[in-house]
């Protein structure tokens, strides 16, 4: 990336070594440097800032802390892949979570049809096996970067309603609460790290059995009838769930 020269102001409150990380910053965050191309050298920043390699390499380090650059020894210093973070201490969508964050979400609906509810899905949705329901691919773009693949199944009422929805730009849960009349109440999730199947590698853009993280999830509606089944499939090393928990006090424990 071609650089210039930018001018700060000395006499400002705010260190000149973080306005130049600021700087910095949000060319790694708007996508002018993008994940694992070269960062500027010292040299470089030096005379595009015009400051000392001190000053140059407090901003650096503090990139560095801060996880969005990494260094290579004799290569120098590359632009992280970034990872989104969804807080999971309350019910959101996807896009719902992350586009507060500043995230550019965009959905391509790789598959949308009815089917018959195999054995798992008619438990999970308290269903008969072989009930119709609807059966939605989707794979979502952070940024434009591939990061997770969706699969979703919802009986099939819900389903001729999500079918005249834009899926593209639209989480499935705002949907579901704003065109559908559907009072979303809780969910049960769970989360482990697989090998990727081929397909869903592909989509993902990484090679076949790279690691990817697996969440299930199970979403009932206010009156806990179970409305929404999916696997959620996460690129490996994009993604975070965040969950804060508190320790459950008994009865018996003496304070120290």
């Amino acid at each position: 990336m071609q650089t210039r020269k930018r001018t700060f102001e000395p006499d400002s409150p705010v260190p000149l070594y973080q306005q130049i990380k600021d700087a910095l910053r949000a060319g790694i965050l708007d996508g002018r440097y993008q994940p694992h191309t070269r960062m500027p050298s010292e040299s470089e920043l030096q005379e595009m800032f015009e400051v000392s390699r001190i000053t140059i390499r407090q901003a650096m380090g503090d990139l560095q802390k801060e996880g969005l650059i990494f260094k290579v020894h004799g290569k120098g210093s590359f632009v992280s892949q970034p990872k989104t973070i969804q807080n999971i201490t309350f019910l959101q969508g996807f896009a719902e979570s992350m586009s507060g964050d500043g995230y550019e979400i965009v959905n391509r609906v790789i598959s949308f049809d009815f089917v018959c509810a195999s054995v798992e899905v008619a438990s999970r949705l308290a269903l008969n096996p072989g009930a119709p329901v609807v059966e939605i691919h989707r794979l979502r773009f952070v940024n434009r970067e591939p990061t997770s693949y969706e699969i979703s199944f919802l009986p099939e009422s819900i389903g001729r309603k999500l079918k005249r929805a834009d899926l593209v730009m639209r989480d499935v849960f705002l949907v579901l609460e704003n065109d559908c009349g559907v009072l979303l109440g809780a969910a049960d999730l769970n989360i482990d790290a697989i090998s990727a199947p081929a397909a869903i590698a592909h989509a993902l853009e990484i090679k076949k059995g790279a690691p990817a993280l697996r969440v299930e999830r199970l979403t009932y509606d206010s009156t806990q009838k179970p409305i929404d089944f999916e696997y959620l499939y996460f690129k490996g090393g994009t993604f975070q769930y965040k969950l804060r928990v508190d320790r459950k006090r008994s009865s018996k424990t003496i304070p120290t």
